[in-house]
Order: C-alpha cells, then sequence, then structure tokens
C-alpha cells in the first residue's frame, strides 16, 4: 500500500502557513518542494518553479508584471486600491439571460482579441453595471476577470471621496493611470457617489473636476485593458458618463426560477425536497440573491446552533417572513403555497392563514381542492 505520509504532512504544512497569512513562507516553502521534487517527480517541480514564477510579488500583487507599486494616498499612505490577483467567485454564478448573453460576449471578444485586430476591430473596453444592491454586479466583475485570469483592480469611489475629498481628482488619476499600465479588469464601484454628490455646495468645483478626469479616462481607455463600473442608482449619473461606455448591463432582481436556483446553491448541497424548494422560492421572490444567501445562511447556521433540522429551522425562517407581510399579501401567499405539493395544514402552519379562507381564495379556480393530508 502506499505511503501518503509525506504528502499529507506538506498539505498540513501549506495550509498552515496559508491560513496564517504568511504569503512569503508559502514561497519559500513551495521552493523546497520543488527541489526535493527535481529527481523524483520533474513534472511536479516544473509546475511548481512555474506558479513561483508567476506569482504576485510583495511590490506588486500583478502577475507576471513589473509594475509600479499600487498607488497610495500622499497623506494617509493607505492604498487606492483593492487588488484581487487571483479573483474567484464566492459562489456559483446565477444570471439571467440577457446578463449571460453580455457577459459571455464580454469574454469571447477578449479570447479573439487577434481576429478582432485584423479586421480593424477592437474589443469593448468599457462596460457599466446597474442594478439594485445585491443582485451580481460585483459578482460579475469577478467571474469576469476570473474567466479571462487576469487581477481584478477595485476602487470604491464612494469611500475614495468620503476618506480624500480635496485630492480625489488627483488620487482617481493616479489609480486609473496604474490600472492603465497593468493587463487587468478594473472595477470603479459606487459611481453614483461622484452624481450623489454633485450639488454638494461646499465642493462643487472639485466634483465636476472628478467627473472632467473621470471622461477623459474613459475615452482614453486602452484595447488590452477592460474598465467596468457599477451603480446601483443609474438615474443619477451625469449622460456625459453615460455615452462614455461602450456597454450597459442591467441586472435585474431574481425571478421565482432564479430564486429557486439560488436556494439550491445556498443550501451547500443539502437536498430538501421540490415541494419546499418551491415554497422558498415563493417566499424568498423580491429579495436579491444577496439577501437570500443571508436568509438561507441563517437559516443553516439555526439547524446547528439549535439542534434541529434543516427543515424545522426554514419553516421557521419562513413563518418569520410571512408574519410581517400584510394580511392581504399573507392570503395570497398562501394560495400559491398550496399548489406546491404542500398540504393546506401545513399552509396554515407556515402562514397563520386558516383553511376556510385558503379554500375561499382557490374556490374561483376550480373544485380541485387539496385535502388536509
Amino acid at each position: 500500500m502506499e505511503d501518503f505520509s509525506p504528502a499529507h504532512e506538506e498539505l498540513v504544512h501549506i495550509a498552515r502557513l496559508a491560513l496564517a497569512g504568511r504569503p512569503q513562507d508559502i514561497q519559500a516553502y513551495i521552493r523546497r518542494l520543488a527541489r526535493r521534487y527535481q529527481r523524483v517527480i520533474p513534472a511536479t517541480a516544473s509546475e511548481l518553479n512555474k506558479l513561483l514564477q508567476e506569482s504576485p510579488t510583495r511590490q506588486t500583487p500583478i502577475r507576471g508584471e513589473a509594475a509600479a507599486p499600487v498607488p497610495v494616498d500622499l497623506e494617509s499612505r493607505l492604498q487606492l486600491l483593492r487588488v484581487e490577483s487571483s479573483p474567484t467567485p464566492d459562489i456559483e454564478p446565477i444570471w439571467e439571460a440577457g446578463v449571460q448573453h453580455a457577459l459571455g460576449q464580454l469574454i469571447a471578444e477578449r479570447r479573439r482579441f487577434d481576429d478582432l485586430t485584423k479586421q480593424g476591430l477592437s474589443p469593448t473596453r468599457s462596460a457599466i453595471f446597474t442594478g439594485p444592491p445585491g443582485v451580481g454586479k460585483t459578482l460579475a466583475a469577478r467571474w469576469v476577470a476570473a474567466e479571462l485570469r487576469r487581477p481584478l483592480l477595485i476602487l470604491d469611489l464612494s469611500a475614495v471621496m468620503s476618506s480624500y475629498l480635496g485630492r480625489t481628482g488627483a488620487n482617481v488619476r493616479h489609480v486609473l493611470d496604474y490600472a492603465k499600465s497593468t493587463d487587468g479588469v478594473l472595477l470603479l464601484d459606487e459611481l453614483d457617489a461622484i452624481a450623489k454628490r454633485r450639488d454638494d455646495a461646499t465642493d462643487v468645483g472639485e466634483l465636476k473636476r472628478l467627473v472632467t478626469v473621470l471622461l477623459q479616462e474613459i475615452d482614453d481607455w486602452p484595447a488590452t485593458g477592460l474598465l467596468i463600473a457599477a451603480t446601483n442608482h443609474p438615474d443619477l449619473l451625469d449622460p456625459a458618463v453615460w455615452r462614455r461606455f461602450e456597454l450597459r448591463v442591467e441586472f435585474p432582481m431574481p425571478t421565482e426560477t432564479s430564486v429557486r436556483r439560488a436556494t439550491e446553491t445556498y443550501l451547500g448541497g443539502v437536498k430538501v425536497s421540490s415541494a419546499w424548494n418551491d415554497v422558498l422560492a415563493i417566499v424568498l421572490r423580491g429579495l436579491s440573491f444577496s439577501d437570500i444567501q443571508q436568509e438561507i445562511t441563517l437559516a443553516r447556521r439555526t439547524a446547528v446552533v439549535q439542534d434541529v433540522s434543516l427543515d424545522e429551522a426554514l419553516k421557521s425562517m419562513i413563518r418569520g417572513r410571512v408574519e410581517s407581510m400584510p394580511r392581504t399579501e399573507r392570503s395570497q401567499i398562501a394560495v400559491r403555497l398550496t399548489g406546491t405539493g404542500i398540504t393546506q395544514r401545513q399552509v396554515h402552519e407556515l402562514t397563520g392563514v386558516s383553511r376556510d379562507t385558503i379554500r375561499k381564495k382557490m374556490q374561483p379556480c376550480g373544485p380541485d381542492i387539496r385535502n388536509e393530508e
């Protein structure tokens, strides 16, 4: 029988270093492993050495780039960008067909860059993602960067403005100049922060200069890079800003079908009956993906800490949500739940709506009314 004890020790040691947040020690240990495996498993040693060559250094997180250090504010010395050198979506993305098509187009254009160039064309350089909070705009930017195997550079404009108002224009220009020099995806988060503050009588001049800087930079964005902006309030943006983006992608609130897919994903592989999936899809409709994830995660935690089944925790969560609804809406939910495969008694327990009321509400739909069991 093959002895896996050395590999076990190596994996545990690497995991210990990673969890302790010691990247330099991890690199040193990987170099040691590469030397150790050079004779016995040369292919593995070669892969390890290749990873070391591509890994980010302490000075710059951009893989394979001899770029300057990440820009910092001159007074606070805080970095103006958050960089994810190897972006990985936290969860499986769930998008409507229109969003999926638009993101797929972005990826396809980048992968066929040379073919576009031969036709005198360039790929989309700038895109703006709109939609309410929690519908997947930031996740989409991270997914695009991951698919392209490029680092993701994130600039939160609202944070920069609130912290450095008065130096914002210079800071943003430094950030954008830096992003242009890297082969990455730049995300301008909370773009509406500029528009929201345009009526600030104390610093209108600074804000106007910032908008001018952004417009110039978007116009001059290189074809080799990709700039993505995200906003929760597209109606607040200056029309001149809108015109600068080549692609506009609207992220809608989840449909009932998307809610069902989301609940299955957020349950973490735990199987529940299809009837309960339908119930969750109805009750959680109207929430964003982020809110749905929070509700499901809370139910899973409750099941663990209270030592109850996940079904019981989900029922408790559903009752809590339905109880806060107006009576008319509760009745509508109750009628819809009767078509999911659960009994009228269960519907009553979940919604508090009496079975007599449910029967009366369902009467116009036909004589076929579910029995108690």
